[in-house]
């Protein structure tokens, strides 16, 4: 079988979204999404792969910039659209549509890579790291409560048409961005994936409904949310389903959270994407009315081993020498003395003694400082070579806050 990878024209989207949606699992979007996606990709940077006249593999990335510790942005490939036909599994079409991508994100100068992984034990292989964690919370609002700070009654909150408010919400978005790190600064356009509102999205609850955060006539935070309505016996057991949740402070976010909790005919509150250190387990009163779930979220690949871990600072200083082992991209494969501390970094390669032996992909997993080294250790995915390095390595990658990816792409 001979398959011929393709940068994408054009002409072929619809071709490719039909076999994109096919391969994940043949039910039809709407229409409004579609076009969205049309408006969002970006044709010069997919790839299909054909075999014959048929498109049997699909991958693309879009451009983002992508918050790192420190505060800083980094350009990043963000790698989404990914299929093979299950008529042409296990034949390589992936691994030769990913070789070919990182290919071009290393020719186009993007020191990283992300991606959501609809399949997690997919992308190791290709030196993809597990780098953030998003945490899922179903909570009984019957018997559990916010224990809101001071001040929360200063807050105004008030029901507001989605699209009325979207551009002031997005101004809060764009405010916290470097917050975190993990977190996305889109291209023009992306804000409109977090409105759509097909019924497919509502898990049989109501349209998307928006509830404004205001101080001093200021929108300080917004949620988004469906209701879903029920009832049994004993009377309402409603259902309150996250789409988004974002505020500028503590006290407006606490203020959004106790309105979640109050509303009508409803006993519970389920979110799907969390920071995994949300402030939310801190305000609610009794946690064991939290079911807690823990997943994966962004996955790091880093492109350029050097400009990456310059383009982040550590926590404290660091002088240390990786051994990285990068068969994917062999550009990357050698010897990488970092040295850094809150200020800055540099890396570049040398040919003294290594410190740390590990592969890309731990590399990944720990670049945004929510991954210990120390754990990765554990696991014997990372070697010391050196006395301590290990835990000096890993102090200084930590971050102060969970990295955390708010949606996905």
């Amino acid at each position: 079988m001979t398959i011929d990878l393709r940068v994408l024209q054009l002409s072929e989207w619809d071709d490719f979204y039909g076999k994109l949606t096919r391969a994940f699992g043949g039910v039809p979007v709407s229409d409004e999404e579609r076009e969205l996606w049309i408006s969002l990709a970006e044709p010069k940077r997919s790839i299909a792969a054909w075999d014959g006249p048929e498109i049997v593999g699909t991958a693309g990335s879009v451009t983002f910039q992508v918050s790192v510790p420190g505060g800083g942005m980094v350009p990043a490939a963000g790698v989404t659209l990914v299929s093979v036909a299950a008529t042409h599994r296990r034949r390589g079409v992936l691994t030769s549509m990913m070789r070919r991508q990182l290919e071009d994100v290393h020719a186009w100068g993007e020191p990283l890579a992300v991606l959501n992984a609809s399949e997690p034990a997919i992308y190791g292989r290709f030196g993809y790291g597990v780098a953030t964690q998003r945490m899922t919370v179903d909570i009984d609002t019957v018997h559990a409560r916010i224990e809101a700070p001071e001040g929360v009654d200063d807050v105004r909150l008030r029901f507001a048409e989605v699209a009325d408010v979207a551009d002031a919400c997005e101004a809060v978005y764009l405010r916290s961005i470097g917050s975190r790190p993990g977190m996305l600064a889109r291209t023009p356009g992306w804000e409109g994936m977090q409105l759509l509102d097909a019924p497919s999205q509502r898990g049989g609850g109501s349209p998307m409904q928006c509830v404004v955060a205001e101080r001093d006539g200021e929108i300080v935070g917004f949620v988004r949310f469906h209701n879903k309505p029920d009832w049994e016996e004993r009377g309402p057991k409603g259902r309150i389903t996250l789409r988004q949740i974002d505020a500028l402070d503590p006290v407006a976010y606490a203020a959004l959270w106790r309105f979640l909790f109050s509303v009508d005919l409803t006993t519970s509150v389920t979110a799907r994407n969390l920071p995994a250190d949300d402030p939310l387990l801190h305000l609610v009163n009794d946690v064991r009315r939290c079911q807690v779930l823990i997943r994966d979220g962004l996955f790091v690949r880093l492109v350029d081993v050097g400009a990456a871990l310059e383009a982040r600072t550590y926590q404290t200083p660091l002088s240390v020498v990786f051994e990285v082992e990068d068969s994917f991209c062999p550009w990357n494969a050698g010897r990488w003395r970092l040295t850094g501390d809150a200020k800055g970094a540099t890396c570049e390669r040398t040919d003294e003694p290594a410190d740390l032996a590990l592969t890309v992909r731990e590399l990944g997993a720990a670049y945004l400082g929510g991954v210990s080294l120390s754990a990765l250790a554990g696991a014997g995915r990372v070697r010391e070579l050196r006395r301590g390095a290990l835990g000096e390595a890993s102090t200084a990658f930590a971050s102060t806050v969970a990295p955390w990816l708010p949606h996905g792409f």
